[in-house]
């Protein structure tokens, strides 16, 4: 059978699989120091191959982060440089531009079968639907988040934002499973309006918790298509809002008193579970050896609304601090590369594509800038050095360049910009001395370095 798949003289081209957390931050990992939440089958991808130290998103939130990713390109070369939202997301211009070329445009191209399961966030209009965009199958949502059930979500512990609690007031006031506050400051985003869950192009009713449909689905692409080369790409919406606990996992925590933390234990718990399912059918259809595994989260986490924690770095979700673009991030491919190894050097989210496209014998299309690295001869100990000595991030008056160990950035406010900050990472990680005046000629050098990188980068398509 294989060889009738494959031809009788060529060896099969190796399976990828892409997991992409939401909205996890750097330091809520086992493997990354949590202790409190565990994660053991995340934690065996970075014990059976690399876990990466300094591996960086291209945007601190969800859409740039993606585009990144799935093109190997930073988004601010083709104008995805900010996060649609809402009803935003189905406006013609918000979403992937379509001269882009996505990793699975290019795998397909090579003989692979491709598929998406979860949360696409790369825009909502059809001309953008994955199938249109490399993918045979999708199985998920377009927009940037959905609840995990419908509602009344019984048989979850729910926790979701008000500007004022039902009844009146401020603070946080529980009613049976489901609790409200206040502490944000607004009310919970309507996540599902206009934003079904659809199988290829068709609406589908669920009944199950979405996490774990997610892994359904995963796993069921695994088994169809365990006989040919296949790309899957698993984006999870967990552990991004809205907080919503299935209660066996919420019970399983009951040593944590403060239910906003409970809750978000009890995602990340299920989120684990997910992956090792995964894991697990990949490992059970003899395909362990031949499948190279990504796992990674699109952005740091949202400390206030999530309880995310990103120690040891600073900033959170939506900041060019270490703290929203570093994240946790590993890799496994058995036999192939070194096991519970450790990489200190930086690395990028756009390396995903260049390291899948080098492994499948993939050639991506011409005209096209990558900013990814082929990965495999750095982690093998075929190439030395660092694959990056720069990584550059902008989104609007926000922006940051790393070169070498120093990092340059600016925070602007509204129409101001922010002063430049600087700080050398290999001593510094948490960004907490800024040297920018005791380093003036390093400031300038860099700045003049970041001024011609940001030339060769377009004005944003959207906002």
């Amino acid at each position: 059978m294989e060889n009738a798949v494959f031809g009788a003289d060529s060896a099969r081209s190796p399976n990828v699989v892409v997991i992409l957390a939401d909205d996890l931050g750097y330091g809520e990992l086992g493997c990354q120091g949590n202790r409190q939440i565990p994660t053991p089958h995340i934690d065996s991808i970075a014990a059976a191959g690399v876990r990466f130290t300094a591996g960086y998103v291209t945007g601190p939130n969800c859409s740039p982060s993606r585009a990144g990713l799935l093109t190997g390109r930073y988004g601010t070369r083709f104008g995805h440089e900010f996060n649609p939202i809402g009803a935003r997301n189905e406006e013609p211009e918000y979403g992937l531009p379509l001269g882009e070329t996505t990793l699975a445009d290019v795998l397909r191209d090579a003989g692979y079968v491709t598929g998406a399961i979860g949360k696409w966030h790369l825009g909502g209009a059809a001309k953008y639907h994955p199938q249109r965009r490399g993918f045979d199958s999708f199985f998920g949502f377009m927009h940037e988040g959905h609840f995990y059930a419908p509602a009344p979500w019984s048989g979850l512990a729910t926790m979701l934002r008000r500007r004022t609690l039902p009844g009146g007031g401020l603070g946080r006031r529980t009613f049976g499973d489901v609790t409200y506050s206040t502490q944000m400051g607004g009310n919970e985003p309507e996540y599902d309006a206009n934003n079904p869950l659809v199988r290829d192009g068709q609406p589908e009713a669920e009944a199950a918790y979405l996490t774990d449909a997610f892994t359904r689905e995963a796993v069921d692409f695994i088994d169809r298509q365990r006989d040919k080369p296949f790309f899957l790409y698993v984006a999870y919406n967990a552990v991004h809002s809205p907080l919503q606990g299935a209660d066996a996992y919420f019970k399983k925590f009951a040593s944590i008193d403060d239910v906003h933390r409970r809750i978000f234990a009890a995602m990340l718990a299920n989120l684990d579970d997910g992956v090792g399912a995964i894991l697990a059918k990949l490992e059970s259809a003899g395909l362990e050896n031949d499948t190279l595994v990504f796992f990674l989260s699109d952005n740091g986490g949202p400390t206030r609304e999530l309880t995310s924690s990103n120690k040891p770095l600073r900033g959170e979700k939506g900041s060019v601090y270490e703290g929203g673009v570093r994240v946790p991030f590993m890799v496994r491919w058995p036999g192939r590369l070194p096991a519970a190894a450790v990489y200190d050097e930086p690395v990028s989210s756009t390396d995903i594509f260049a390291t899948a496209a080098a492994v499948a014998g993939a050639k991506p299309r011409q005209g096209r800038t990558l900013d990814g690295v082929n990965l495999m001869p750095y982690l093998t100990g075929k190439a030395s050095g660092r694959p990056h000595e720069m990584l550059y991030w902008r989104q609007g008056r926000n922006t940051a360049l790393r070169s070498g160990d120093w990092k340059l950035l600016r925070h602007g406010r509204g129409k101001t910009d922010g002063d430049w900050e600087l700080y050398d990472l290999a001593h510094d990680v948490g960004e907490t001395r800024n040297l920018a005046d005791a380093e003036p000629e390093r400031r300038q050098k860099l700045l003049g370095v970041w001024q011609k990188l940001g030339a060769e980068m377009v004005a944003p398509a959207f906002r």
